[in-house]
């Protein structure tokens, strides 16, 4: 299995964030294979525990925050109005834990432009981001326990329901059904890269790419039971399981895992990276946090 190497700690602009699971991805330092070096993510921060089930985290780099669902009380489909999104400064700090209250049990984010959009159990969920007001919700008919969320450059809206094995899409007002297949496994994690939609099966273990327009299904991965985060990191990945690993992905699909907290009952949910600042969010479910770390090498030996 190739291991992953750090070519430069240069700190470069980051640029415009799309989703927290498609953003376009930033200027960073790449990883690339190296028998020698692999990489290595080092506690930075953590948050209180005021983040009271948190699920999914996003970075907006237009306003150089966080955003950090939570789904409140469990069970997480349950339709309780306890539900908020909190805002966390990079330094890990709470800046307004009820930033966006009203919500049952909001899980994965996409942004595109000045609009936040949630996916909260069967409904999409659109937030005007200077106010913080809901501005719509689109019921999803059939839908019960949306997940995910990408955007595309377009402003696409696609969303994950993984209890039905099912892709939706929101496209100006109109929500329909955009793939419906049982070898998805149920569909988690979701990232838009060129023409595919990434997928990533938190029953089955394996990841997907879709093609937008044929909407073919391919397996590119595996062994990755409780799928969860798909963030990217300059040409490559960072993708969580729910159980609490995360794994380097290069763009030809070889993995390697970097993070694991299952023994510490640490969660990793959705996860999102900065990758300017060499950073990996973590949300840890019923840890009520959000986690940083740094990314960095370690030279074998």
């Amino acid at each position: 299995m190739q291991s992953f190497k750090l070519l430069s700690m240069l700190l470069i602009p980051s640029l415009a964030v799309v989703s927290c699971t498609n953003n376009a991805p930033e200027k960073s330092t790449p990883l690339s294979p190296d028998p020698k070096e692999t990489i290595v993510l080092t506690p930075t921060w953590k948050t209180d525990t005021l983040l009271t089930t948190s699920e999914s985290v996003l970075y907006d780099d237009t306003y150089n925050i966080l955003y950090v669902s939570c789904i409140g009380k469990v069970p997480t489909d349950a339709k309780d109005g306890d539900g908020f999104i909190a805002k966390v400064g990079l330094d890990g700090k709470v800046i307004d834990r009820n930033w966006v209250t009203d919500l049952n049990g909001p899980k994965g984010m996409g942004r595109y432009g000045e609009y936040l959009y949630v996916a909260d159990i069967s409904r999409i969920v659109k937030i005007d981001i200077l106010s913080g007001k809901i501005l719509a919700t689109y019921e999803v008919p059939g839908a019960t326990f949306l997940n995910d969320i990408a955007v595309d450059p377009n402003g696409r809206v696609y969303v994950s329901d993984t209890n039905t094995n099912t892709i939706y899409s929101l496209e100006g007002e109109d929500v329909t059904l955009f793939l419906q297949d049982t070898l998805l496994g149920g569909p988690n994690g979701l990232f838009v890269e060129g023409d595919k939609l990434l997928v990533a099966g938190f029953d089955i273990g394996q990841v997907f790419t879709v093609d937008l327009t044929t909407k073919r299904v391919n397996p590119v991965l595996d062994e990755l039971p409780g799928g969860d985060g798909i963030a990217p990191y300059g040409d490559n990945l960072f993708i969580s399981n729910w159980n609490g690993e995360i794994y380097a992905v290069t763009d030809d699909w070889q993995k390697e895992k970097v993070l694991d907290t299952k023994n510490l009952d640490i969660n990793a949910a959705d996860i999102t990276t900065i990758p300017s600042k060499n950073l990996v969010l973590v949300p840890t479910f019923f840890g009520n946090t959000v986690d940083a770390y740094r990314v960095e090498t370690r030279t074998d030996q």
